[in-house]
């Protein structure tokens, strides 16, 4: 296919093993038929199979075993050379082998760099024709003429259809590359970035406890447990799997274990409660939820100044929810405000299929909804 990089796997690479499939086929069927009829003088014959099978395993040895060359203009346009050159030798000794031309239309972008792909099929179809005769009869005939246009049109065609693949599959690997990114980006904040904060609240909380000791002791230990449980986070967040409180414990589980550090830590009571009947929500679900959570209580403990806060996860029929709420002195949700937390948390939301509100008033608190449908 026309591009920079060879093709590797996935859709690709299948696209790939039928164009091989296609080329021996259309090469072993000619070559079948004449078997079947048996024209010619044996030795003709023999010698024409010969050059067929010196085609096929130039293409096996020089081009099937060799994806990591293809596009690649050195050298792969010597061996399309070379097998342009014997099908016109077969041509020209069994016209039956015309059939076989069918079976390279695709090699000159499969094998060529953009560009030149254009220029290798324009040489095919010039080639075949000439083998076939059929360059001198469409000087005479108009008929012909008009034969010989549709086959360059249409091997012309092909290509600019291949194009028109590759850059939709350069356009979804530019989109998949982007969300990757945002992914990433929302995992370090939910990660690092929040590790970070909580131990450096943990540090300054001992510092100014130093006269102390106990006090001290606990804050040092609280940021060494902090420390411990963010690696362990970063680490599974980088391997894209699932975090380590929803591996061991479930979603309620993680929740209530969140909620208690997150008590431990602040000293700000939480609750935490479940209403209907727990059920398994997915993997990118439960994600957003659990983010959602602690991003809601990071919050809290940054901004809010809240002498309470309360979690609740609801099951219902035709979705879940999670309200994060807190007594503290609130803000004024449609003034803007920097910090990516909340476009994270909104972010996550949308990749699961849900929705991020806020309700906040100056010196009324605030309560955050996450809403997923159909989880």
């Amino acid at each position: 296919m026309p591009g920079t990089e060879p093709p590797a796997s996935g859709v690709e690479a299948r696209w790939v093993r039928a164009f091989h499939l296609l080329f021996f086929a259309c090469l072993a069927v000619p070559a079948a038929i004449m078997m079947v009829r048996g024209e010619g003088a044996p030795g003709e014959r023999a010698v024409t199979l010969g050059l067929a099978a010196l085609m096929a395993a130039w293409y096996a040895f020089f081009v099937v075993r060799r994806p990591d060359l293809l596009e690649r203009l050195n050298p792969m346009a010597l061996h399309l050379l070379v097998l342009i050159a014997l099908l016109f030798v077969l041509i020209r000794r069994e016209p039956i082998y015309e059939m076989s031309m069918f079976g390279m239309f695709a090699l000159p972008y499969l094998l060529l760099p953009r560009g030149w792909n254009y220029l290798g099929a324009l040489l095919l179809v010039v080639t075949a024709m000439g083998a076939a005769g059929l360059v001198t009869q469409a000087t005479r005939d108009p008929s012909a003429l008009g034969s010989a246009f549709g086959s360059v049109s249409l091997v012309l065609l092909l290509g600019l259809f291949a194009d028109f693949l590759v850059r939709q599959s350069e356009q979804g690997k530019a989109i998949g590359a982007l969300e990757e990114r945002a992914r990433l980006a929302r995992e370090i904040h939910d990660t690092l970035a929040q590790g970070l904060s909580g131990i450096i609240t943990q540090l300054e909380a001992a510092e100014q406890s130093i006269g102390d000791p106990d006090a001290v002791r606990h804050r040092i230990a609280l940021a060494k447990r902090l420390a411990r449980e963010s690696l362990n986070e970063a680490r599974r967040s980088v391997d894209a799997l699932r975090p380590e409180p929803l591996h061991e414990a479930g979603l309620d589980g993680a929740l209530a274990a969140v909620a208690e550090r997150w008590e431990a830590m602040t000293g700000i009571p939480v609750t935490f409660s479940v209403d209907g009947r727990p059920r398994p929500l997915g993997a990118e679900v439960e994600m957003a939820v659990l983010r959602t959570a602690q991003e809601g209580l990071a919050n809290i403990a940054k901004h809010a100044g809240a002498s309470r806060a309360a979690l609740t996860l609801s099951y219902m029929e035709g979705g879940i929810t999670l309200d994060v709420l807190d007594d503290g002195a609130g803000f004024d949700p449609s003034a803007p405000h920097g910090g990516y937390g909340l476009v994270a948390m909104r972010e996550r939301a949308a990749r699961a299929g849900g929705t991020v509100t806020v309700e906040s008033a100056i010196g009324e608190g605030t309560a955050l909804c996450l809403s997923i449908p159909s989880a």
